[in-house]
């Protein structure tokens, strides 16, 4: 049969003309039938001289095709003897050893061949799996008396003894011992820098009599050069207040299992009465040059004091990761620092041919009073601020009917896609009451502005608005109608502020200090007394958060489903939807009214997500456990959302997440 396809495929087909020119000679005999004779035993002679040509020629080729595939043969048997790889052949459903040529033997310190040995005896814990899924490469390297092999595979089907089909693996063995050691070597002698910095330096100094300052700033150091001399790197003091720390990065992993422990040395320092001084620590590391280093070491810093110091913050190649932070902050604003900020924004607005003010998704009162206030700055420099927000979904109803009814407020609230559209060159975006990209009301609208200012007090996450044109970031500040309104004193007179937008602002400043127990500093009454004398009324204050009787019977039964857990922190837990976003929010603050409770979680669904609302006495750091799930926030009011989640898998999670803050 093979003969005949290579006849078809390699001969000429020379039977149409043989038949032709017989017909010619039968033809010719009616004529000339001498000449037909001599037609027609022309035409036999070539026939037998073309078959007798054509046997030849296929038997030249069936030759050189059986040379040929005994050459292969023998190349392919040459090869797997002769390999200066190490081969085994293996069946990978059975792990029985089928061959193996000497140099796999060696490796394996087997004398005689594997035959009716397993591939575990010879290396134990291979895997098998990848052949089997049809990988060409063994992911995860393979040990074999005591070296490293990377291991290559492929994985035919072969016939058996009695005809059925049998999987055979053949696996290439790639000694990769010195290169990995090499490599681990190279990625254990990388530099890590790292900026130390005192937090509350000043305080410390002013504080402290000159008798006891140097004492003070010796036991500092003292405690700084007993943790950096682990690392076998130079600790120089760059200024009086920081220090540059360069080590390698093999000591980096002892360091982070310690969770950065100097934090806690330093912050066991007394300094005076109540006093203690603070360290905040940020590094740059897997990094390909020095400067990058040492750019995403202070990158770190900058990061560590807007989350309120007293933590380090470790940036690497994608991410940044976070240790400590868990003490309670305490104010370090000045005055200086709001006026300086005060001019910067009033020369953005006097540049800006548009102002739009956007605060986060489902905006509460404080990103609503925040924004009005702004709105009131930009009024006093003759321009006409407008304020992203989706008037259909907002924790804020109550202020924005009252903020409609002003012939000042006609047009400025704008839905975020009429402004996105409407949005001209030259445009400034103001973005109160977050940092985060992910969580402004339109993040169309913050990535098609040039110039963006930002005003929030809320801890800095991983991931925030970078390349702010104007950043007034405080996380020491209860709120963003703090900011505002610290702002607002440098930049209006009390008469200029509107009534309702200093009841707006107020109601922000008393929404996030949750009247005024939480989180509140000499600032914030500050705050306050100047939004009482522009004519805010504190009950009508308080009106704005009086809830009808269907909001607090969702409230109530939010609060029946709590459980406590490690008997300090109450969770509560909705499966159904329909929850509303602020009753969740309120139930969370009423919980910490129950005797002996730190902190409060409620886990609730909207629509195909799982939200969570998380609130604190200050004792526990609600937003660093909220971090490991997506969240964020400050220490005492964090928020967080699960896309497409189960709200008693999320319950879970946060469990996972409280243990592992307690642990850390």
């Amino acid at each position: 049969m093979n003969n005949k396809k290579l006849s078809r495929l390699l001969e000429p087909n020379l039977k149409l003309v043989f038949i032709c020119m017989l017909l010619f000679a039968v033809v010719t005999a009616a004529v000339k039938p001498v000449l037909a004779i001599a037609e027609a035993c022309a035409t036999a002679a070539l026939y037998v001289y073309f078959t007798k040509s054509n046997q030849k020629r296929r038997q030249g080729i069936l030759q050189y095709i059986d040379n040929l595939t005994g050459s292969v043969d023998t190349a392919s048997k040459s090869t797997l003897i002769n390999s200066p790889l190490p081969i085994m052949v293996f069946r990978p459903d059975t792990g029985e050893v089928i061959w193996s040529n000497e140099n796999f033997l060696q490796l394996a310190g087997v004398r005689e061949h594997l035959f009716e040995m397993k591939v575990e005896d010879a290396v134990p814990a291979f895997p098998v799996q990848w052949l089997l899924e049809g990988k060409s490469e063994c992911p995860e390297r393979v040990v074999m008396n005591s070296r490293r092999f990377r291991v290559y595979g492929s994985l035919v089907r072969a016939k058996g003894r009695g005809g059925e089909q049998n999987l055979v693996s053949t696996t290439y063995w790639v000694d990769t011992t010195d290169a990995d050691e090499l490599r681990e070597k190279y990625t254990a002698t990388r530099p890590v820098v790292a900026i130390l910095m005192i937090d509350n330096y000043e305080d410390l100094m002013k504080a402290c009599p000159d008798t006891q300052r140097s004492a003070l700033l010796a036991q500092i150091e003292e405690k700084l050069r007993a943790w950096a001399g682990d690392g076998t790197g130079p600790l120089l003091k760059t200024e009086r207040d920081r220090y540059l720390f360069i080590f390698e990065e093999r000591h980096y992993e002892r360091y982070a299992a310690e969770r950065f422990s100097v934090l806690d040395a330093i912050r066991d320092i007394k300094a005076a009465e109540g006093l203690h001084p603070t360290l905040s620590i940020g590094m740059g590391k897997d990094m390909d040059t020095m400067a990058e280093l040492f750019k995403n070491a202070k990158l770190s810093l900058e990061m560590a004091l807007s989350r309120g110091g007293d933590q380090a913050v470790v940036r690497n190649r994608v991410d940044f990761e976070f240790y400590g932070g868990r003490a309670k902050t305490t104010e370090k604003r000045t005055k200086v620092k709001s006026r300086v900020m005060a001019n910067a924004l009033s020369e953005l607005v006097a540049d800006a041919t548009e102002i739009y003010v956007m605060g986060h998704s489902f905006a509460d009162m404080d990103a609503v009073g925040a924004a009005a206030g702004l709105c009131c700055v930009a009024r006093k420099r003759g321009k006409k601020a407008q304020i992203v927000i989706d008037q259909d979904h907002n924790a804020a109803g109550q202020v924005l009917s009252r903020l409609r009814g002003l012939p000042e407020y006609e047009n400025v609230l704008v839905a975020p896609g009429e402004a996105f559209l409407k949005m001209r060159p030259g445009a400034l975006l103001i973005v109160v009451d977050t940092n985060r990209p992910d969580m402004v009301e339109s993040q169309q609208l913050l990535e098609s502005c040039n110039r963006v200012a930002v005003i929030d007090h809320h801890r800095r996450a991983a991931s925030y608005i970078e390349n702010a044109a104007f950043s007034f970031h405080e996380p020491y500040a209860s709120s963003a109608s703090e900011l505002v309104t610290e702002l607002l004193q440098y930049l209006v007179e009390p008469a200029d502020l509107l009534r309702e937008e200093a009841e707006a602002l107020l109601a922000g400043i008393v929404l996030d200090t949750k009247h005024f127990t939480l989180r509140t500093g000499g600032r914030t009454f500050e705050a306050a007394a100047f939004l009482r004398r522009a004519g805010a009324d504190t009950t009508d204050v308080q009106k704005l958060f009086q809830n009808d009787l269907k909001e607090m019977v969702s409230r109530y039964d939010i609060i029946r489903r709590a459980e406590l857990y490690r008997d300090d922190l109450a969770i509560s837990v909705i499966p159904q939807d329909g929850v509303d976003r602020v009753a969740a929010a309120q139930a969370a603050d009423e919980l910490l009214g129950l005797k002996g409770v730190k902190a409060s979680f409620v886990i609730f669904r909207k629509g195909e997500d799982v939200l969570m609302s998380a609130r604190s006495l200050g004792e526990v750091n609600v937003q660093v456990i909220l971090e490991a799930l997506g969240g964020g926030g400050n220490s005492t009011t964090a928020g967080g959302r699960v896309d497409g989640g189960d709200p008693l898998t999320v319950r879970d999670q946060l469990i996972q997440a409280i243990d592992a803050y307690f642990e850390k």
